[in-house]
């Protein structure tokens, strides 16, 4: 399902995925991102696609750090076909996770054969190439029961994770949110909590709602927390 049952301190930075996705960021501030990553050994760093490659050479020599990247992003509107090429595309170029937004629109619209086929595209391009899925579902646009049919609908055409937003949504993670998603996938899929975890506080209370892995750009920040270390001021990464 996922990396750990609660976060200890020893664990935290193994379940998080260390953040950038702002549209102006610079090759400098990711370069720091990838060194972050290094020092603290974050599960990955999870950044645009054209940083893909940058990132795969900057952490070669720590395998244990992957590299994430998104797909569809932010709007998930995009066709299956591109989303596709998209994950093909940055797999080849180094990413070892891909996370896909899901088409909200055709949620809404019930339209959920092309939901699944939408995930499934994706999917399938990862795994056939050793690669994991997530599936983010953008919960501050749905409802409760969107959320639990997006969910299962994700579990069904087989993501490894569902994700609860791109942080560039109306709405970030919550507690409510993520025992919802747990409940509908069931214990053994991976849960993804993302936008707006800012403390280690946030992050116990995610993991002890269902969550597996945390999407942060305050990494740094939650893991000196969680060592009892003097920390500054949250960066805001988007996310």
């Amino acid at each position: 399902m996922g990396e750990i049952s609660e976060p200890r301190t020893h664990d935290v930075a193994r379940i998080i995925d260390h953040t950038l996705l702002k549209p102006d960021a610079t090759r400098a501030q990711i370069e720091q991102l990838c060194a972050e990553a290094r020092r603290y050994r974050f599960r990955s760093v999870c950044v645009n696609p054209t940083w893909v490659a940058l990132c795969a050479d900057l952490l070669a020599e720590t395998p244990d750090v992957l590299v994430c990247t998104v797909v569809g992003f932010p709007l998930g509107a995009t066709t299956p076909e591109v989303k596709a090429f998209e994950a093909e595309r940055a797999i080849a170029d180094g990413a070892k996770e891909v996370d896909m937004v899901m088409n909200v629109g055709a949620l809404k619209s019930g339209d959920h054969d092309l939901v699944e086929r939408d995930i499934r595209a994706v999917v399938d391009v990862a795994h056939e190439r050793g690669a994991r899925c997530k599936v983010i579902l953008e919960t501050g646009l749905l409802t409760p029961d969107e959320i639990v049919t997006a969910s299962q609908i994700a579990k069904r055409a087989g993501a490894d994770f569902v994700k609860t937003s791109t942080g560039f949504g109306p709405g970030g993670a919550t507690v409510a949110d993520i025992a919802l998603m747990r409940q509908a996938v069931g214990p053994e899929m991976g849960v993804k909590a993302s936008g707006g975890v800012r403390t280690y506080e946030d992050v116990q209370a995610l993991v002890a709602a269902g969550a597996t892995r945390i999407g942060a750009s305050a990494g740094v920040r939650i893991v000196e927390q969680a060592l009892g270390q003097k920390v500054g001021a949250v960066p805001d990464s988007g996310y």
